[in-house]
């Protein structure tokens, strides 16, 4: 298989710290930095979120911004995605940073179980958040923990709320969620392409199955999630040293399967942004 595969790597995340991994960036000029050496290993989006300078989880608009301008200015043509998850911050502050018109921002469409609370994503917050980003030109990542969420934007993509075509992410291995199963991951992706035809996918491992999601996506021909968010480590004996040697890793799982590694500009043609 010839087509590119896009490589989105994670950087930081909410639940990572550095007492779990030094290498994982908190500050702003951190981030930027651990960007431009995953950029430079072939990742062509960055997944992002921010951190008060003591590691604290926020959504601070102004921290976005500061990220936002660093990554654009060390990573010429990088996808810059910004998440608004429910770690950081509550009801509509997650989505405060969408006016600053980032190509992409992270959009989970229902509810599930986390290890330890229920992640909420009420109705009247997911279509708010889903407006915003269209208002901003902003195309939303379909952030996956379970079946009915594809099914959920099938139909927000059906009535309008979300435009065609879809960019869908499976998340598989979050405790008391979708586990990673074989079986499962098939039909997911059959499922995508029976509701949503012509949309992209990618899927995200959690901990110790980051790099066997990274391998059935290279293998079925999606797009791969890497980073120190979801993972800290490359075995089980072994602290990943950077998001850059995760990014290498999948770059090489690419290679195994005759996938390129897509440039940032060929990312934005496939996922149709602006440029």
């Amino acid at each position: 298989m010839t087509k590119p595969a896009i490589i989105c790597v994670a950087i930081t995340g909410s639940v990572p710290q550095k007492r779990d991994n030094p290498a994982v960036p908190i500050t702003v000029a951190e981030q930027v930095a651990s960007t431009r050496a995953a950029y430079e290993a072939g990742a062509s989006i960055c997944h992002a979120h921010v951190r008060e300078d003591d590691g604290t989880p926020t959504s601070d608009a102004k921290r976005f911004a500061a990220l936002k301008a660093g990554i654009e200015a060390e990573c010429p043509g990088m996808i810059v995605q910004l998440s608004t998850g429910g770690r950081s911050g509550a009801g509509r502050a997650r989505g405060g940073m969408l006016p600053l018109r980032p190509d992409m921002a992270s959009l989970s469409v229902g509810s599930n179980n986390f290890p330890s609370r229920v992640y909420e994503n009420p109705p009247d917050l997911v279509d708010w958040l889903a407006a915003e980003m269209q208002t901003y030109d902003t195309k939303p990542e379909i952030e996956c923990f379970d079946l009915s969420h594809i099914h959920q934007a099938a139909k927000m993509q059906a009535d309008g709320r979300l435009a065609a075509p879809a960019y869908v992410q499976f998340v598989m291995g979050v405790k008391n969620a979708m586990p990673a199963d074989r079986e499962t991951f098939d039909f997911y992706v059959r499922t995508v392409e029976r509701l949503l035809p012509g949309s992209e996918w990618c899927a995200a491992g959690i901990g110790r199955h980051q790099i066997e999601l990274n391998d059935w996506a290279a293998a079925a021909g999606g797009h791969l999630r890497t980073g120190l968010e979801d993972n800290i480590r490359l075995d089980g004996a072994t602290l990943a040293p950077s998001n850059a040697a995760l990014v290498a890793r999948a770059a090489e799982v690419c290679a195994r399967h005759g996938r390129p590694v897509a440039t940032p500009a060929e990312a934005r043609a496939m996922l149709g942004l602006r440029a």
